[in-house]
């Protein structure tokens, strides 16, 4: 059958992908940005790429009409106060345009709406459900609970704070509870309802086997890890102080932790399971999805993360926009060096950032990365998702992926710190020589102010990077 798969840069919609392309199903990837889309080669056959944006009606005549199911899986995290305003926009768009084709199904992945007061994310994510349910089409949406699996916001912001803080003092919504359930239980879900007549216009809560507060998930993760924590809830501190401790001590972005704060104080527990007797299946509880979770990064093998989808420095990112690098009113740091081992120098620059670190005067790289959270950028704490893969639209500490190509021995980064101004590094091999380059567009007289400020540390660090890459280990 043909598969409509929105949000198809996302954490989920990147997991489910290669099983809709096991089974043999035709899958048409809508997608904002193309140069951000790069799926493996062995899934070439099974997929079609179209360039959509729910927000802009005009571009949704790509959608095939000969589709037969969509999942609707856009959501957003913003802090932008009209962000309610844009997904149920996208939500009525969407509708219209599927309205034209052949569809049979949707199926949205949407977040446990039962209790008497919603966070306001909450409560958009039920305002889509019900503004989908008004199509020519058999709605099925799943109400999930907070998902655990490798790369997942949930799973990383939990891990940072086990593993960075011996000791929380940490905002009473510790005690919220919830029903967490593991990304395997999620995905099987989503394939079993396609098609499934037994679940049109039915909405279902899907939730783990485990009802635990945030505070017992995080204990009892740290006793996965073999690790000694002591955690102590105190009832000072406000929605917005909650946000920046999340911020501060995890790798999220201050958006993404307002967010996320919103509805923690809400308790997203099933209230039945209906679903598992339509299927006759049990879901795995919290100890079994830390296992496969930890045992998935253990492999090095991380399909997607959160991190990836969110663009945190721009809005409205486009790749494309930045892959010309500009030259003119720019300030450039250009370096050149020889090499003996091309393929050693790949290797290493494969290999930048994340737990290798930046090679060179690495402790300048963290003060940097410090210096931007303090600002409210991303910092460096979002490392890299795969240890040595890069691919285009990949989160690189605060850098992203513009460009990445062995062959070639070409990889531009886009800066998402906050700067006054816009700034790219590019690694390029020519002959048996590395140059490197970076490039700093000003915005302004701060822009400047702040290119000329840093000069005598960029010759510091530039130099050493160039030569650590070029070394033959």
């Amino acid at each position: 059958m043909k598969i409509l798969l929105t949000g198809a840069t996302g954490y989920i919609a990147k997991r489910l992908l290669p099983f809709l392309a096991k089974d043999g199903h035709a899958v048409v990837c809508a997608v904002r940005d193309r140069e951000r889309f790069v799926p493996c080669s062995s899934l070439q056959p099974f997929i079609e790429v179209i360039e959509v944006d729910f927000l802009k009606p005009k571009t949704l005549d790509k959608i095939p009409k000969d589709i037969d199911v969509a999942y609707y899986l856009i959501h957003s995290m913003s802090n932008n106060n009209d962000y309610k305003t844009l997904e149920a926009n996208a939500a009525h768009h969407f509708v219209k345009a599927v309205s034209n084709t052949q569809i049979k199904q949707v199926i949205y992945l949407s977040g446990i709406v039962n209790a008497d007061f919603l966070s306001e994310h909450l409560q958009s994510r039920k305002n889509v459900e019900s503004i989908l349910s008004t199509g020519d089409y058999a709605l099925t949406t799943l109400r999930s609970g907070i998902i655990i699996g490798s790369g997942s916001a949930s799973f990383e912001i939990i891990r940072d704070l086990v593993e960075k803080l011996p000791v929380m003092i940490a905002p009473q919504w510790l005690n919220t509870k919830c029903q967490p359930i593991g990304i395997k239980d999620v995905l099987f879900f989503l394939q079993a309802c396609l098609l499934e007549p037994k679940v049109y216009h039915q909405s279902y809560d899907i939730g783990g086997s485990e009802v635990l507060t945030y505070k017992e998930m995080l204990l009892r993760l740290a006793q996965f890890r073999n690790l000694k924590r002591y955690i102590y809830t105190v009832p000072i501190m406000t929605p917005k102080f909650s946000s920046y401790w999340l911020y501060f001590m995890t790798s999220t972005s201050y958006s993404l932790a307002r967010s996320l704060v919103g509805s923690m104080g809400v308790e997203v527990i099933c209230k039945d399971r209906r679903i598992l007797d339509v299927f006759n299946v049990e879901t795995e509880g919290y100890h079994k999805t830390l296992q496969r979770a930890f045992k998935r990064i253990a492999s090095k093998d991380l399909l997607s993360s959160w991190k990836d989808a969110h663009i945190s420095g721009v809005s409205n990112f486009s790749i494309s926009d930045f892959l010309e690098v500009p030259n003119f009113g720019c300030f450039k740091d250009r370096q050149v060096i020889r090499f003996a081992n091309r393929a050693q120098v790949i290797a290493n620059i494969w290999s930048i950032g994340g737990e290798t670190g930046w090679y060179y005067a690495n402790f300048l790289w963290k003060l940097r990365g410090f210096l931007d959270r303090l600002c409210g950028g991303v910092g460096l704490r979002r490392g890299r998702t795969n240890p040595h893969t890069l691919n285009v639209g990949d989160a690189l500490d605060f850098w992203r992926v513009l460009y990445a190509d062995k062959e070639e021995g070409v990889l531009l980064l886009f800066a998402e710190m906050k700067l006054p101004g816009e700034a790219w590094l590019e690694f390029k091999i020519v002959n048996n020589r590395l140059l490197q380059t970076a490039t700093f567009r000003p915005r302004g007289i701060f822009g400047r102010l702040y290119w000329y400020s840093v000069i005598p540390f960029h010759l510091f660090i530039f130099k050493g990077l160039i030569k650590a890459l070029a070394r033959n280990k």
